[in-house]
């Protein structure tokens, strides 16, 4: 039996405002694009690390995530640092997931404004 390929995949997106309905529509755009471009279900996934910068306080993005059915994942949520001029209302992830293709084949989603963040990996 082969060994399974463990993959992290990269995601971002930013919010309009810091509303707890607005963050768990975001959430779950982004969780969604994120799965469905790499060809993952729920079963595939390790565990999630979600980041919000200090501007996002309304929910845990974990708790949207829990609403898509991953309550079996383990989740963790965290501030990003505080840095002067970075761009606001970020909700970034960090999915580790079993996805066997080739590292350089994963697919990273970015969505909204976060696309500045990486525009080289943005789709």
């Amino acid at each position: 039996m082969e060994p399974m390929t463990i993959r992290a995949i990269r995601g971002a997106t930013t919010l309009e405002a810091d509303e707890r309905t607005h963050l768990h529509e975001r959430t779950h755009e982004l969780v969604g694009a994120m799965l469905a471009a790499n060809g993952l279900g729920i079963d595939d996934l390790i565990s999630v690390i979600f980041t919000c910068t200090p501007d996002i306080v309304s929910d845990f993005p974990a708790a949207a995530a829990r609403a898509l059915g991953m309550g079996a994942v383990p989740l963790m949520c965290a501030q990003e640092m505080a840095v002067p001029g970075a761009l606001p209302k970020v909700v970034r992830v960090m999915m580790h997931a079993y996805l066997d293709v080739p590292r350089d084949s994963v697919s990273h989603i970015y969505l909204h404004d976060a696309v500045a963040l990486r525009r080289d990996l943005a789709q």
